[in-house]
C-alpha cells in the first residue's frame, strides 16, 4: 500500500512533534523548525545554481546537518532522551570555519557594504542568508522565552550565515562579477 501524504491530523491547527506531544501549528517550536526546512530548500537551489563541486558537497554537507537541526527542533525536549536523534558536533561548526577562511583566502578584502546582487546565483546566497538570520533569531528567542534548545544549534546557524556571506562572495567571484558597493546618500 503507498503511503498517503495527507493525514488531515493538522486540519484543526495543531500538529505532533516528534514523540507524540500535540502543538499549535504557530507555536514558536514549529516556527522555528519550519524556517530551518526553508532554509534548507534555498540551500538546496543555490546548490543547484552552483557551478563549484567543491562548494556544492559542502552545501550537501550542510543539509543534512540542516535535518539533523530541524529533527532536534521537532522533537518534545521531554522525550528526546529517550530517542535516537542525530546531534550537531563542534567538529560541523569547525567545517564552516574552515570553509569561511578558504574561501576568504581566495577573494579580495571588503572595503565597503555590498548590495546582495549581480547574479542571480550571488543573489540566491544571499537570499539563504537572510532567511538563515531569521532562523538564528526564532532559534535565540526560543531560547528566550525558555524553550529547551542546544546551545551548538544557535552556534551553528550564526556561523552558517557566516558561511553563506562568504561564498555569496567566492561565488561571485568564480563568476567574475562584480561586486556592487553600496554608496550611501549623504
Amino acid at each position: 500500500m503507498a503511503f498517503k501524504i495527507y493525514t488531515k491530523t493538522g486540519d484543526k491547527g495543531t500538529t505532533s512533534l516528534i514523540g507524540g506531544t500535540k502543538v499549535e501549528k504557530s507555536h514558536l517550536r514549529i516556527e522555528t523548525y519550519g524556517t530551518i526546512d526553508e532554509l534548507n530548500s534555498h540551500i538546496g537551489y543555490c546548490h543547484d545554481l552552483l557551478t563549484d563541486t567543491h562548494s556544492q558537497s559542502i552545501l550537501i554537507e550542510i543539509q543534512d546537518r540542516l535535518f539533523t537541526v530541524g529533527s532536534s527542533l521537532a522533537c518534545d525536549p521531554e522525550k528526546e532522551p529517550k530517542m535516537k536523534i542525530p546531534d550537531l558536533i563542534p567538529a560541523d561548526i569547525e567545517l564552516l570555519e574552515k570553509e569561511i577562511d578558504a574561501m576568504t583566502a581566495q577573494i579580495p578584502p571588503m572595503t565597503a557594504f555590498i548590495l546582495p546582487s549581480g547574479h542571480p546565483t550571488v543573489s540566491s546566497l544571499h537570499i539563504a542568508r537572510c532567511v538563515c538570520r531569521r532562523a538564528e533569531r526564532c532559534c535565540v528567542r526560543m531560547q528566550q522565552e525558555g524553550l529547551e534548545i542546544e546551545p551548538i544549534i544557535i552556534q551553528y546557524i550564526n556561523r552558517l550565515s557566516d558561511y553563506l556571506f562568504v561564498l555569496s562572495r567566492y561565488a561571485g567571484s568564480l563568476l567574475k562579477v562584480e561586486e556592487i558597493k553600496w554608496k550611501p546618500r549623504v
